[in-house]
């Protein structure tokens, strides 16, 4: 079978006689693709779910639809509760609804008062730091990054790094041009890596004196991109130095490379990690009081904002009704918010962070639908049903499916009640998006009954790099974020730019590497990795290698898309898209994280729930 070709969409409003609008694509079914979990799955599919008997349905002129024979809502009920153990149930539940802890609330407004008088004390310690040593100057503002502090002095870290980027480091030490490195590709300035030309020792090695200029320089090094030669090779010297020094050095610091070797700085959700952080500066007394001060301040003032919005969040998906009318999907609101906190935590995107979390729940429940709980005929028509965007055209579904359709339809109409009227033109971006994921999710389901394994990796990411669910959350994204999201900006990223397909890429590889052995062990559908070896004639082994190249080379074009003078959209927007990814990594470092949330419940209650003890 010859390799099918992207199609060329347009998510676009159009201009129709009727002020409609659609999605012009070319046909699903003609890509031969099969059924990929998506970006939210974690999971592999049952064979036996596919061995259902079902009627079959029959199109008509004019979308009309013949009649699916069930038995009854019995029947229906008894099918759902088949599905019913296949996840596990929320372990937060209603937790967040009546959630508050008295102490924190009242000392709320003392918190604020004081942390805006560390600001200013920070905030010219930033501006005077010219004056310290360049280690000094590029410590103090990683640790502001690290700490989540960055959002409160723009300003301040904006004009230092204009001066470090002119700054001559040929004096310096390789951990100090790391970090220099590091800092300023992080923030988008396209530096030269042969500042590390100095540093080679003619045998493909790095003269480095200790542990953490090998740490700073592997960390450095994963900003790299698509030619840069000696950044590849100061990874592979870096990781193995490291992984040999590890059983050596002290804890802390091999509790930072042992977090390295999983996931490199520049690929770390910084939230997720930063009260270890605020304790790991304090034990090494190498970062300011007042700058540690400031962080416990602002996490706790950062949580209770949080928390107030896991509330509304909480109180819509109870709406929804998950546990007690659709039983086969995952219950898993809480580790939704969690994970959008880690695309911005900043208070000034709390409506944003909901509405974005309010459709990655939407996406996981579709994905149960098609992945979990429809046969193919009713997947055909929920499908049709979300492309009409009319709840009328349901009547054929099981009533569970129905009940999903309105309330999918009535969690869109509440965030167009979110939007001012100036910005109510971003929802119908997310509607097409959306219309395109559940036709990928659709055409999955039916390649995967047909058995079909892709002809090439190449083949396979035709469809199953918008079946992940990212293109759609990359669009979420901006939904309810500020004026910054302009039209033009919703036109470039309804387009599936470098950096949207890069981050898509990034997705489904690293799910295929982290699943692939577990879902050899049950029927499963095809990975890239089975594509790999069909097309290339090879191992598995040899297969997974190749995967984890296209993975990296994945990361290099998003970091090229980054540091590109070419892409002019706001560095403040792109660095979302960045963060998305970041998150993956971290959701897919551990097989089955999200589905099997027990593994998460530790650093949500860290992050959400326990407030940093802070003397009065």
């Amino acid at each position: 079978m010859q390799s099918s070709v992207m199609a060329t969409s347009s998510f676009k409003p159009q201009q129709q006689g009727s002020g409609s609008c659609h999605l012009a694509t070319a046909s699903a079914a003609s890509r031969p693709l099969m059924r990929q979990c998506s970006s939210i799955s974690w999971r592999w599919r049952w064979q036996h779910q596919h061995q259902r008997q079902h009627t079959t349905l029959q199109c008509r002129h004019g979308q009309q639809y013949s009649t699916i024979t069930h038995s009854d809502l019995h029947a229906d009920g008894k099918r759902q509760s088949q599905y019913t153990c296949m996840f596990r149930p929320s372990i937060w539940g209603d937790f967040f609804l009546g959630y508050s802890n008295p102490a924190a609330s009242s000392q709320e407004q003392a918190w604020m008062e004081r942390a805006d008088k560390l600001k200013e004390q920070v905030a010219m310690m930033i501006r005077s730091s010219t004056t310290c040593r360049m280690h000094e100057r590029l410590h103090l503002i990683e640790a502001l990054d690290r700490l989540c502090l960055d959002h409160l002095f723009k300003e301040e870290i904006s004009a230092e790094l204009t001066k470090i980027e002119t700054a001559d480091v040929s004096y310096c030490d390789l951990g100090t041009v790391a970090m220099w490195f590091y800092l300023l590709r992080k923030h988008g300035y396209r530096v030269s890596p042969d500042v590390f030309l100095r540093f080679k020792d003619g045998k493909g090695g790095f003269f480095a004196s200790s542990p953490v200029e090998l740490l700073n320089l592997y960390n450095a090094a994963h900003l790299r991109t698509h030619g840069e030669k000696i950044l590849d090779e100061a990874i592979q010297f870096t990781r193995k130095h490291l992984e040999e020094t590890l059983p050596y050095v002290e804890i802390s610091l091999a509790r930072e490379i042992k977090y390295a070797l999983e996931i490199p700085l520049a690929r770390r959700v910084r939230i997720y990690e930063s009260k270890y952080l605020i304790s790991a500066y304090e034990q090494d007394a190498t970062v300011n009081e007042k700058v540690l001060q400031l962080a416990k301040l602002n996490s706790n003032i950062m949580q209770l904002q949080h928390q107030r919005e896991l509330k509304i969040v909480t109180s819509w998906w109870k709406d929804v009704q998950i546990e007690s009318r659709l039983p086969f999907a995952r219950d898993r609101i809480t580790e939704c918010y969690f994970w959008i906190v880690g695309v911005y935590f900043e208070p000034s995107n709390s409506r944003a962070r909901i509405i974005m979390t309010m459709i990655i729940a939407i996406v996981t429940l579709l994905d149960d639908i098609y992945d979990s709980y429809g046969t193919s005929e009713e997947c055909e028509l929920f499908t049709k049903c979300i492309e009409s965007w009319d709840p009328m055209m349901s009547h054929n579904l099981p009533e569970c499916m129905q009940f999903a359709l309105g309330r999918i339809f009535d969690s869109y109409q509440n965030i167009v009640n979110m939007l001012h009227q100036d910005e109510k033109y971003r929802m119908t971006y997310l509607k097409n998006i959306t219309k395109d994921l559940v036709r990928c999710y659709n055409t999955e389901v039916k390649m995967l009954e047909r058995g079909y394994i892709p002809e090439s990796v190449e083949e396979h990411l035709q469809l199953s790099l918008r079946s992940g669910g990212c293109f759609l959350l990359s669009c979420a994204c901006f939904v309810g974020m500020d004026g910054m999201a302009t039209n033009e900006f919703f036109d470039w990223i309804s387009s599936l730019p470098k950096m949207v397909q890069a981050l898509c890429k990034v997705l489904r590889l690293l799910d295929d590497l982290q699943s692939y052995e577990r879902e050899k062990l049950t029927p499963h559908v095809a990975s890239t990795i089975d594509s790999y070896m069909k097309e290339h004639n090879v191992s598995r082994e040899v297969a997974r290698e190749k995967i984890h190249e296209l993975k990296e080379d994945s990361w290099k074009d998003l970091n090229d898309e980054w540091l590109s003078p070419d892409n002019t959209q706001p560095k403040q927007l792109l660095e979302r898209i960045f963060n998305i990814t970041r998150t993956m990594e971290f959701m897919y470092n551990k097989d089955e994280i999200f589905t099997n949330c027990e593994h998460l419940e530790d650093t949500i209650c860290s992050l959400l729930v326990e407030p940093l003890t802070i003397p009065i």
